[in-house]
């Protein structure tokens, strides 16, 4: 399900397909900082989620996991957001075994996920909103209901699209 307008309480627009990504630099479960710019050309899965330990996010990560070798295999990489704190994410990913980062949009808190449409001010959350990336651009992106996991074959429609 696409959304074609921002988030509740967010303070920019969902980026559409074509359109430059917002630009990042959080810190992973280890306290690594990403940057979007470092990531150059690689494609990658930007999974904002609501929070760490939640039922249908816990899934729903468990789900990409399953998958992440695959995609690695087609140099695309995951990466889930969420306002956790990253020893909190820390905890989360090695009690579920990730291997992808988690991102802990932390402080200030939700800016990412704000820059990206993907947040809600009323619950102090990420929305579920997966942006595939590459070369700095947004080349889909997709969402689905708070209480609704996103469809690992949503995620392979997205891979279809990816130019080298």
């Amino acid at each position: 399900m696409e959304s074609s307008h921002s988030a509740a309480g967010s303070t920019s627009p969902v980026p559409r397909a074509g359109q430059t990504a917002p630009g990042f630099a959080l810190p992973n479960q280890h306290g690594e900082l990403i940057e979007s710019r470092a990531l150059g050309e690689q494609a990658y899965f930007l999974v904002f989620y609501p929070f760490a330990f939640s039922a249908v996010c816990g899934s729903e990560l468990e789900e990409l996991e399953k998958v992440r070798e695959e995609f690695a295999a087609l140099d695309t990489r995951i990466m889930g957001v969420s306002v956790d704190h990253k020893y909190a994410l820390r905890t989360y990913a090695d009690q579920a075994h990730f291997g992808f980062d988690l991102l802990a949009d932390f402080w200030p808190h939700g800016a990412v996920a704000k820059s990206y449409g993907a947040f809600n001010s009323e619950s102090g959350a990420a929305t579920r909103h997966t942006f595939l990336i590459q070369k700095g651009h947004v080349v889909d992106s997709f969402s689905s209901p708070i209480h609704q996991a996103r469809a690992i074959a949503r995620y392979r429609e997205a891979m279809d699209l990816l130019t080298s």
